[in-house]
């Protein structure tokens, strides 16, 4: 089963490998695809109560549902969020390129 989740904050290649690496954690999703340019995170999962605990996930990661966080949460997951793009950076072969 395939579910979508749209999320605020990705900001580059950095952002998807962090997010990707995080929700394939969980042995219930079986493969994630991170749209950057539309906050699009795309998950292959057992069933749909995956959708929860992974918006969970990557409200944790800094990667809020849009429209689902506001004022200080906000604040916080952006500060959270790049600090990702900063690790996910560093973990990509490519990072010096």
């Amino acid at each position: 089963m395939n579910i979508e989740i749209n999320v605020e904050n990705i900001k580059c290649g950095g952002c998807a490998n962090s997010i990707t690496q995080g929700l394939l954690a969980d042995e219930r999703i079986q493969s994630v695809s991170v749209d950057i340019e539309n906050g699009i995170v795309a998950m292959d999962v057992d069933n749909e109560d995956v959708r929860e605990s992974a918006i969970a996930q990557l409200l944790k990661m800094g990667y809020p549902e849009t429209g689902s966080v506001d004022g200080l949460k906000a604040v916080k997951a952006k500060a959270t969020s790049f600090v990702s793009c900063a690790v996910g950076r560093v973990n990509q072969p490519d990072a010096t390129k």
